[in-house]
């Protein structure tokens, strides 16, 4: 971050405004729908194959925008039986073959316990993938540690790390080190994004983003329209301007650094591409 400048992009995704304390038609406390897909504390399943683990309940750094600012964490109970309640509901339903680890931030577990979940988890035969969300590689790359990479690496399963940067400043030199552990363990590392006015609604700035991750072995893979969550509302950016932007990175990059623009909308069985 630029000191002295309230417009950075890294700031103004952190920096609470008085503009979030204002009541916006169609922006509420669950925009995608996470507490009615909640098979068990902790678990959800929105979409076929695939269920959602909250592994921790807090988070490295405070997105303003964060489509979970309101979730209620604390009605989960206690972490240990959650988990295993959870885990035990994966292991009794063979449809699912993908297990996404998120939160919070599932890397906010230390590499011990964390361990223990992904060793729980491999031994599940029907399961083929493990999905890490994590925003930890970005803001706190030294949490990728040999122990972490190790772990991750040494599964069965085929790891998937994704994560979550929006702007090509939040990608330097200690990210692209700690990127590079995890891809040397063996790790497909994508990376998501969330279209946010005043931070990365230009073609050229989202350009250089792909480029960044690219250049540090990271794939982009979505761009998410604004998640109608309450308090974010001032970040919204219009349809219309977010597809003039998609038009722009197809004209400037070769197709596999485009991002997919995606909605989420609460009930439906994936995400709405626009």
């Amino acid at each position: 971050m630029k000191p002295g400048d309230a417009s950075d992009p890294l700031l103004r995704q952190v920096l609470p405004l008085k503009a979030e304390q204002l009541p916006v038609e169609g922006f509420g406390p669950d925009p995608v729908g996470d507490r009615p897909a909640t098979r068990v504390p902790g678990l959800v399943q929105k979409y076929a194959g695939r269920a959602l683990l909250m592994v921790h309940g807090a988070c490295a750094i405070h997105c303003r925008y964060c489509f979970r600012r309101h979730y209620p964490y604390a009605d989960l109970g206690a972490s240990n039986p959650r988990l295993r309640g959870a885990v035990d509901a994966i292991a009794a339903d063979s449809s699912l073959t993908e297990v996404i680890l998120s939160g919070g931030d599932p890397l906010l577990l230390d590499d011990g316990p964390l361990g223990a979940l992904l060793r729980r988890l491999d031994a599940i035969p029907h399961l083929r993938r493990l999905r890490i969300h994590s925003r930890l590689p970005v803001v706190l790359p030294e949490r990728v540690t040999e122990g972490l990479c190790l772990a991750v690496g040494g599964m069965r399963l085929s790891p998937v790390v994704v994560i979550h940067a929006n702007h090509p400043q939040e990608l330097g030199p200690d990210t692209a080190s700690a990127l590079g552990r995890l891809r040397g363990a063996g790790v497909t590392l994508l990376n998501q994004s969330v279209l946010l006015g005043g931070v990365n609604d230009r073609v050229d700035t989202l350009g250089e983003l792909s480029e960044r991750l690219f250049a540090q072995g990271v794939l982009p893979y979505y761009l998410h329209q604004l998640d109608p969550v309450q308090g974010a509302a001032h970040f919204q950016v219009p349809d219309t301007n977010a597809l003039a932007l998609l038009e722009g990175l197809r004209v400037h990059l070769p197709g596999y650094l485009v991002p997919r623009l995606v909605r989420e909308v609460s009930g439906e069985a994936f995400k709405s591409p626009l």
